[in-house]
């Protein structure tokens, strides 16, 4: 692909944002301002983030971020944006799990005040594993630190997806069931086809991803095991540490209710999408991070519950991922920074990882 360095990730005019949300802000506090507007941490390509000071007497915190889903008329990358459940979500974690997650303050659903609908809460300090450049690249502070350091945050991690799959009541995330027949996995799968399809609709098919549906089934689990919580992304680059230690967990609009492997799967594969990218370019990464053994054997330590299918859930991590990524694609064409190409395979960054998966050969025979 013949691509900008990097992708847009909005086109709404920030000034415009910050006077529409003071705006809002002062009908709830009267006299409040927005101050100390930074650069985001993150701002991606589905929702956005903007953090900002509160400025007033009553406030009930001064630091702030708001999560705004995706201007409609960007080319989003996912259909729909329900901002309503991401703070629903966050607010019951909170309050059933010791899980450290921002405490949301508002939430607007009324699309008028900023062109979307919106949730503000509370700015949580410490420091996020980057992603440009990946923190598998040498030059930033996860890398530069000890491998006891590392591990550390490792374990501390894996401690988050276990307490909040313990912890967190699997009749509480029901309502996070995706439609449709079947158990949860199922419907999960059966919904991730939909959204390819939608991302395909009126352009060039991706054969890998359609060869990637194919195998899930060669692969599917005799029994998927008990649904819970899942968080969704759950990946050390939406966590915010404080040293080592998490301490806030961020990004849940891919919250689900399926087995607890969707999360253990995305954790291992995200990081080996990192590991794989930086190997790729000539330098050694961090191999002995997040390894999968690891993983599986640390989870059923802090759980009881044994990892079960990985190779299809890792599978269904990557295929995932290169459905997102193929829409990101499409993105950049729509902005004309980029071209499609004739094989359009081309545009999925972890193409080579995704075939092996499916091929059976990307992990070592046990």
């Amino acid at each position: 692909m013949a691509t900008a360095p990097r992708p847009r990730t909005t086109t709404r005019d920030p000034e415009e944002l910050v006077r529409r949300l003071t705006a809002w802000l002062g009908a709830r506090l009267p006299g409040a301002r927005v101050g100390g507007v930074a650069a985001p941490a993150s701002n991606g390509m589905s929702s956005e983030t903007l953090l900002f000071d509160l400025v007033h007497p009553s406030a009930p915190v001064s630091a702030c971020a708001l999560r705004l889903a995706a201007d409609p008329a960007a080319y989003s990358v996912f259909p729909v944006y329900d901002m309503a459940r991401q703070h629903r979500v966050m607010r019951l974690v909170a309050e059933h799990t010791d899980v450290p997650v921002p405490r949301v303050l508002w939430l607007e659903e009324d699309p008028g005040p900023l062109g979307a609908p919106f949730f503000v809460m509370e700015r949580a300090a410490g420091r996020v594993p980057p992603d440009v450049m990946p923190y598998t690249y040498e030059g930033n502070w996860l890398h530069s630190a000890t491998d006891t350091e590392r591990a550390r945050l490792q374990d501390a991690t894996l401690g988050v997806l276990a307490r909040l799959h313990d912890q967190f009541p699997a009749k509480e995330a029901r309502f996070l069931t995706e439609p449709g027949t079947g158990d949860p996995l199922r419907r999960h799968v059966d919904a991730q086809r939909a959204y390819y399809a939608w991302v395909v609709d009126g352009v060039a098919r991706s054969p890998l991803i359609e060869a990637a549906f194919g195998r899930l089934e060669e692969l599917w689990p005799e029994d998927p095991g008990p649904a819970v919580l899942s968080w969704g992304d759950a990946r050390i680059g939406n966590i915010v540490y404080d040293g080592f230690e998490p301490a806030a967990v961020l990004d849940w609009e891919m919250a689900s209710y399926g087995p607890r492997e969707l999360d253990l799967g995305w954790t291992v594969y995200l990081h080996r999408f990192f590991q794989d990218v930086t190997v790729g370019f000539g330098q050694p990464g961090l191999p002995d991070f997040l390894r999968r053994d690891a993983v599986e054997r640390r989870y059923a330590e802090l759980t009881g519950h044994t990892p079960r299918d990985m190779e299809f859930h890792t599978l269904y991590a990557a295929l995932r991922h290169a459905v997102v990524m193929l829409r990101i694609a499409y993105r950049q064409v729509h902005f004309g920074e980029a071209r499609v190409p004739e094989d359009p395979d081309t545009m999925i960054l972890h193409r080579a990882s995704l075939e092996a998966m499916v091929r059976g050969t990307y992990w070592p025979a046990p």
